[in-house]
């Protein structure tokens, strides 16, 4: 038996016939509508336009990734390491110039100190994979000293050939330009020695302080 669908104008006419109230007409109405845009299979597909469920299910999966936590805390480290070179030259060529940049990286020293110990908490390491696999923890430091010195002696062959290479060029100019080559080294050579007096002046304070002549 075929059995026909009762048309929508025939359904409110129906809901009207039975004396409700129209707020309770137009629900009716309404669901017919949701049935109708479903397909007709009678199941109401639930819409959520809340973007804020997916992004706290990504975050939380994102957080609870330790290889991602240990990611971020080795970026700190190396982050923490080159804020410390930086402080030593500073500090290696402190003048008057110098005390607010060197303000400004201690405290981005100590933020990011902060910051690594804060990942650290989040990251779950229970050692090298080496040592997991059962390999000798001894070798696998072996190895890993290796690397260091390897990759050591490959930056120091890079400095050493930038420095060939200035040299080659200082050469060159000073046999095209003999002049200005003079006056450039003249130069270097009067800007180390004020950077020397200077050090030398600064090193005689106790406290390391630098002494400001008053203005009058």
């Amino acid at each position: 038996m075929n059995f026909e669908r009762p048309r929508p104008d025939r359904l409110y006419l129906l809901v009207c016939a039975d004396r409700r109230p129209v707020s309770e007409v137009d629900n009716h109405q309404k669901q017919w509508n949701s049935l109708q845009n479903s397909g007709g299979n009678g199941i109401i597909a639930p819409q959520t336009n809340d973007p804020s469920a997916a992004t706290a299910t990504a975050t939380e999966t994102k957080a609870d990734d330790p290889k991602q936590n240990l990611n971020q805390v080795i970026n700190s480290i190396h982050k923490t390491l080159g804020l410390t070179h930086q402080l030593y030259l500073t500090v290696s060529s402190f003048n008057i110039a110098s005390q607010l940049p060197l303000l400004q990286r201690l405290n981005s020293l100590v933020m990011e100190l902060d910051n690594m110990t804060k990942m650290a908490d989040k990251c779950k390491y229970t050692g090298p994979p080496a040592g997991r696999q059962g390999k000798n923890p001894d070798e696998f430091t072996k190895d890993v000293l290796n690397g260091c010195i390897a990759k050591n002696q490959i930056t120091k062959g890079k400095a050493d050939a930038f420095k060939g290479l200035r040299r080659h060029l200082l050469e060159e100019l000073e046999q095209a330009f003999p002049d200005e080559v003079e006056s450039y080294r003249e130069i270097r050579t009067t800007s180390a020695a004020e950077l020397k007096r200077l050090a030398q002046a600064q090193s005689m304070l106790p406290n390391g302080d630098v002494k400001v002549k008053p203005e009058l």
